[in-house]
């Protein structure tokens, strides 16, 4: 299979930016690339207006744990340059084995590391939920089924344009919609509250903590939003930009399994976010195209695919098997002899807009498979 070729550089330090005043109306152009683990063998893409310069293929964080650090080592080895983690994988264990890889300072130099805050969502949500305890019946069952009414107008269940990555991801959602439903009459008891900034930064905290280093790449904020209203909380906005005047993190970011059309463009129409992670592959892509295209052409947001190959492969023996239907659209559209999780990660990588596709490295096989794609491509067959 083809790879890009690349030619060594040194990394590029990161010196703490002072936080600016909004990017509203901002017109994006190309910043000067940063370089980090370049290597031959490996393809490269700017991440948006970060103009961090980042492998096609990124690691994710799910298999990162104190018993299972050489694949990661193994991929860093090969090119591989930006890493992904969060507080909720493994309850910390995620983060507290990339400090055992990530070591030394040089070995800091040579990659983009990515934190999320998985508290931000469960904060906002309780506050709206005690609340919702508090009220009578009749109250509950009028909000109960106004979340019901918002998402079901926004048909964010809809087949082909949701689909279940993990057991119970549908209920998920409950949480985030009984808040949306509460806003109109509830806002002023929840939104503006400083518990949110408390959580952002103990989140922060604890994560640099754990990794032992002294700043994020990325901070995303909130992990896993469900609807656009997760992304329209100015307390995030200024919680980062405080984070980013300490030098504690550069970029803000976010991540979206539910929704993600709705998240990445609400995320983009704030001008405050930098790079979205979102749910993108062969079943829902069509779903996205026009989202991902306004992000990151008009915005200049940095967009990786997350959940391509989870399209027709998982590990959660729940959901299995895989509808089959996936599989053989995979490999209707995507010519060559690869496996279909393969395939859908080419798939993915087709897309200009898109900058890297996140890949669960679980061992050498998986590195040796999934980092053998980046460069690769194909004219694609119609679908």
């Amino acid at each position: 299979m083809a790879s890009a070729a690349s030619i060594g550089l040194s990394a590029v330090p990161f010196v703490p930016a002072q936080a600016g005043p909004p990017r509203a109306g901002r017109m994006w152009a190309p910043p000067v690339p940063e370089w980090r683990n370049r290597q031959d063998g490996m393809a490269y893409r700017m991440l948006g207006r970060t103009g961090m310069m980042i492998s096609e293929v990124v690691n994710g964080g799910d298999p990162v744990r104190l018993d299972n650090l050489r694949p990661t080592e193994l991929a860093i080895e090969r090119g591989l340059n930006y890493l992904d983690m969060a507080p909720a994988y493994g309850r910390g264990e995620c983060e507290r084995a990339y400090a055992r890889i990530i070591d030394t300072p040089s070995k800091r130099e040579k990659v983009f590391m990515t934190t999320k805050v998985s508290s931000f969502k469960g904060v906002r949500n309780r506050m709206y939920r005690e609340i919702f305890d508090g009220l009578p019946g009749e109250k509950q069952a009028a909000i109960t089924k106004r979340a019901q009414e918002i998402r079901a107008e926004r048909a964010v269940d809809k087949p082909g344009y949701f689909f279940t990555y993990w057991p119970g991801q549908a209920r998920s959602m409950d949480g985030s919609y009984l808040s949306v439903a509460m806003m109109k009459d509830y806002a002023h008891r929840v939104e503006g509250s400083k518990a949110f900034n408390e959580a952002i930064i103990k989140s922060v905290e604890e994560s640099l903590e754990r990794t032992g280093i002294d700043y994020f790449d990325i901070l995303m904020c909130p992990h896993g939003a469900d609807c656009p209203e997760d992304v329209q909380v100015p307390e995030i906005w200024e919680t980062f930009a405080q984070l980013k005047r300490d030098g504690k993190v550069r970029f803000l970011g976010v991540s979206s399994h539910n929704d993600p059309a709705g998240v990445l463009r609400a995320a983009a129409e704030t001008d405050q976010f930098d790079v979205c992670m979102c749910a993108y592959n062969i079943a829902n892509g069509g779903y996205l195209e026009d989202a991902i295209r306004f992000a990151h052409q008009e915005k200049g947001m940095g967009i990786i695919a997350m959940k391509a190959a989870m399209a027709v492969a998982t590990h959660h023996k729940a959901i299995q098997p895989i509808p089959q239907w996936r599989i053989d659209k995979v490999q209707r559209i995507v010519p060559g002899e690869m496996k279909a999780p393969m395939k859908a990660y080419v798939w993915a990588l087709q897309n200009p807009n898109i900058s890297a596709v996140i890949s669960n490295l679980w061992d050498a096989t998986f590195v040796e498979e999934n980092l053998s794609l980046a460069g690769l491509k194909v004219e694609l067959n119609p679908g």
